[in-house]
C-alpha cells in the first residue's frame, strides 16, 4: 500500500475543519471554493490555483 504525504495547505484546510467542526460543503460555501476542488485539494489530487488559495487562506484567517 502506498502512502502519500499531504500538502501543507491540505493539511492546513483539515486542521481548520477539525478546530471549526466544519464539513466540506460548509467550507465550500463560505469560501465561494467548490467542493469538488476541495475535496482534490485535500486528497492532492491537484494543485490548488492562486484565487483557491487566496479564497481558502482569506476564509481561515477571518475565522
Amino acid at each position: 500500500m502506498s502512502e502519500h504525504k499531504l500538502s501543507d495547505f491540505a493539511e492546513q484546510i483539515i486542521q481548520y475543519q477539525k478546530k471549526h467542526d466544519l464539513t466540506d460543503n460548509e467550507m465550500a460555501f463560505s469560501s465561494h471554493v467548490s467542493v469538488e476542488r476541495i475535496h482534490d485539494i485535500k486528497s492532492n489530487e491537484v494543485e490548488p490555483n492562486a484565487d483557491e488559495i487566496q479564497r481558502l487562506k482569506e476564509f481561515m484567517g477571518g475565522n
